[in-house]
């Protein structure tokens, strides 16, 4: 039975923080390549003068450090034992929970489970590992767990083996899980601000079309899609309203 670690990151998920784009995802790879990659991450960031063990981050991406996130961003898509799954939620402004009489809580979860389920497979286990945002961390795993055993996903509780949540600067594989997220965040946001930023958007859009992967980030993945898997979120439609 092959045990994944899952590193779990989110951009801009509360409800009225006045930012339009809600992002979550996660990398995962198999648990025994995770020191060397964490390694190895270490050795990029020492090679492009960055002290290895200082947090690399979307927000602190800047002219003066773009080798070094380029670097990072062209790692992950050379080694074939780090996948990315994503779910972008374009406009939060637009999503009718009372239709489905739900809070924003309540969607916040559904697209959680949706992005992991995508990562689980039958006969394997998975360690999943979520970024600490706030206080509300406990409940989360604790809801995250409720609802993957609700849905039949994890009923006898052997699928996920540990639901923790980390710090970004104790895992270097979690920093480049901010680092995609961060991405598509500014891009449907629809940014534009920093040419540092818009320039690794476009290195992602160049490594998706150099492994034949040639879709827009703007559009969804094919569901199969192993390496670089993205939902853009469109709901359910009544009438012409979204939902």
């Amino acid at each position: 039975m092959k045990v994944y670690n899952v590193y779990c990151d989110e951009s801009c998920h509360l409800e009225n923080d006045n930012q339009k784009t809600m992002v979550i995802g996660g990398i995962w790879c198999e648990i025994e390549v995770v020191s060397e990659i964490n390694d190895r991450i270490r050795d990029i960031k020492k090679d492009n003068n960055f002290n290895p063990y200082a947090e690399v981050k979307w927000v602190k991406v800047s002219p003066a450090n773009l080798d070094l996130y380029i670097a990072l961003i062209n790692y992950f898509f050379d080694n074939s034992d780090l996948h990315f799954r994503g779910i972008v939620i374009p406009d939060k402004s637009i999503l009718k929970h009372e239709v489905y009489f739900q809070t924003h809580d309540d969607f916040y979860y559904k697209m959680y489970f949706t992005m992991l389920k995508q990562i689980w497979e039958p006969h394997s286990q998975y360690n999943i590992y979520l970024d600490i945002k706030d206080t509300e961390g406990y409940k989360k795993i604790e809801n995250l767990k409720t609802i993957s055993q609700n849905a039949n996903y994890d009923f006898s509780g052997n699928l996920i083996r540990k639901m923790q949540q980390i710090r970004s600067h104790e895992s270097e594989i979690l920093q480049i899980t901010d680092l995609i997220i961060g991405s598509l965040s500014y891009l449907h946001r629809g940014c534009q601000t920093s040419k540092a930023k818009l320039e690794i958007i476009s290195k992602i859009k160049n490594r998706l079309y150099d492994i034949g992967r040639s879709y827009s980030l703007l559009r969804n993945s094919y569901l199969s899609e192993k390496k670089f898997n993205i939902l853009i979120w469109k709901g359910r439609r009544s009438g012409d309203d979204e939902c």
